[in-house]
């Protein structure tokens, strides 16, 4: 069954980790980001052991983002930058083939304690069976 499983951040915390704080974001230290990185590839070494892992990877900051939409006229409409009414962003990604839901309910829970700054907002690590070529869901359920 596959599942993709999504960790978010702000604009924010992507300055944060390059040093620049702000108000709900503290500056990260190149320790902090050292240690987040280390706890990352840990993961993702262990998945690819178990064959769990199909892809996965971290995304640029939200102001890199660029959003097309058709206009009236049919031509796209494009603007770049973070959408302006969500504050957080898709951050990284794994698509992961588990065999069950209670499996990647464990990756996710391991995932969501990667260290970070004190006082560093936590996001939650979030889950979304891949529906298969059929359009039916991998995994409704566990």
């Amino acid at each position: 069954m596959k599942y993709l499983v999504m960790v978010q951040g702000s604009q924010a915390d992507y300055e944060a980790m390059a040093g620049k704080p702000s108000a709900g974001s503290p500056a990260w230290s190149a320790k902090d980001t050292q240690a987040m990185f280390a706890f990352m590839e840990g993961i993702n070494n262990d998945l690819v052991e178990s064959g769990e892992m199909v892809d996965g990877n971290g995304l640029a900051a939200p102001a890199t983002t660029r959003s097309v939409l058709p206009g009236p006229d049919g031509r796209p409409v494009v603007t770049d930058g973070p959408y302006g009414e969500a504050r957080e962003q898709l951050a990284g990604y794994w698509v992961l083939d588990c065999a069950s839901l209670e499996r990647v309910t464990e990756i996710a829970a391991r995932i969501g304690l990667c260290p970070q700054p004190e006082g560093a907002p936590v996001y939650p690590v979030v889950i979304r069976p891949i529906m298969d070529d059929g359009g039916e869901l991998t995994a409704a359920t566990g």
